[in-house]
């Protein structure tokens, strides 16, 4: 009789995690060629050979409001991922941020004796304390990837190790900002406002008009800026709703094209520090959900930038403070080389840089999991 499948299971739920996983995928079957990987992912995952359970295209959500709209949806695949895990073909579950659901499936392994690793893993120090016992209970390892999490995990029980921000093995091979204008057919002596409204249906509902219409202020007071948009694989923007051309595929082009970017709160301000990209930070969400998160968010600012550096380096203009003119006035420096806003930024962003550790965080995932396999 030969030995048993040892199947992984990865589950993701957004885009980011797909592009994620799918990295770590790919060195997981370097290293284990006959390991039979499923999940819950997208694209990327999938050419790395992950047979997917469930595209992630249709689970990705925001907010406490709009989450209450997939209960359904999520219950019926935690249905298929129990099946599947108390089946024994699961020798161990991988899980991606995505915090809501995937301490529910952290909850079903731990019940069937499968081993859980969680690799990015929840902001619990942003609004979720509560759920460090639960963390500490189901997981087996955590592969944080923020600098000060390790401590903090390890502080409530659960076995931490920092791994390294992701970001900086994509970093390795970022274009000039010459060649990424090339790339994009921008004009090589004018600057370039980049603009990034998310990477989910509601945050494009939420944000586009209003980042459009800061980015028209700017090209207003200062017709010779090039204006692109970042459009996420993952949503549509309709031409109707946006005048500028849009950028589809990885960020780091639009950025490294970029002199000054005006971005959503949440990893793509990482993005922006790892490409040296002066930014300013939006964010608006439903008046619920804001409502409840100024009562349970305990860290002043909401842009992981200036989480990771612990003081303001890209300014934040959130829910109604988000004014199109107000937006624009703290753009309009980050457009000139030599103003001392831009240069502070520019030494904000290369201290972020400096905290997230070195590349190869994807590497090191994909060796605990090997570790984790091993009989």
């Amino acid at each position: 009789m030969g030995r048993p499948v040892r199947e992984v299971l990865f589950v993701v739920g957004e885009a980011s995690g797909d592009l994620h996983a799918g990295k770590v995928a790919e060195i997981l079957r370097e290293l284990v060629p006959d390991v039979h990987m499923v999940g819950v992912g997208g694209g990327h995952m999938q050419r790395a050979g992950v047979e997917l359970l469930e595209d992630v295209k249709h689970l990705a959500v925001m907010g406490f409001v709009e989450v209450l709209q997939h209960v359904p949806k999520h219950w019926a695949l935690l249905k298929r991922l129990r099946a599947r895990i108390e089946s024994g073909r699961v020798g161990l579950v991988v899980l991606l941020d995505y915090p809501g659901f995937n301490l529910k499936v952290a909850e079903v392994a731990h019940r069937a004796g499968v081993p859980v690793l969680y690799y990015i893993t929840p902001q619990v120090w942003a609004w979720g304390a509560k759920r460090l016992p639960t963390i500490a209970r189901l997981v087996t390892k955590a592969a944080p990837i923020l600098p000060f999490e390790e401590a903090l995990l390890r502080q409530h029980g659960v076995d931490a190790t920092f791994v390294g921000h992701p970001l900086l093995d994509r970093a390795q091979s970022l274009p000039s900002a010459k060649e990424a204008r090339q790339s994009l057919g921008l004009a090589p002596d004018r600057p370039v406002l980049a603009v990034f409204p998310g990477s989910r249906k509601a945050e494009i509902a939420r944000h586009l008009q209003s980042f459009v219409e800061a980015a028209q202020e700017v090209q207003r007071r200062r017709p010779d800026v090039q204006v692109v948009v970042g459009a996420a694989p993952t949503v549509t923007i309709p031409p109707a709703a946006c005048p500028f051309p849009l950028v589809q595929g990885p960020s780091f082009v639009a950025q490294r094209a970029a002199t000054a970017g005006l971005l959503k709160s949440g990893t793509n301000t990482l993005e922006a520090a790892v490409a040296g990209l002066p930014h300013v930070i939006g964010y608006k969400t439903s008046p619920i959900t804001y409502a409840i998160a100024k009562r349970v968010v305990k860290i002043p600012h909401i842009g992981l930038v200036n989480v990771v550096a612990g003081r303001e380096v890209s300014k934040e203009f959130v829910q109604d403070a988000f004014v199109p003119a107000r937006v624009a006035d703290a753009l309009m420096p980050l457009l000139e080389m030599q103003s001392p806003e831009r240069q502070r930024a520019e030494a904000g962003l290369a201290e972020v840089r400096g905290k997230l550790g070195t590349a190869g965080a994807s590497r090191r995932v994909a060796e605990m999991i090997v570790g984790m396999l091993a009989p």
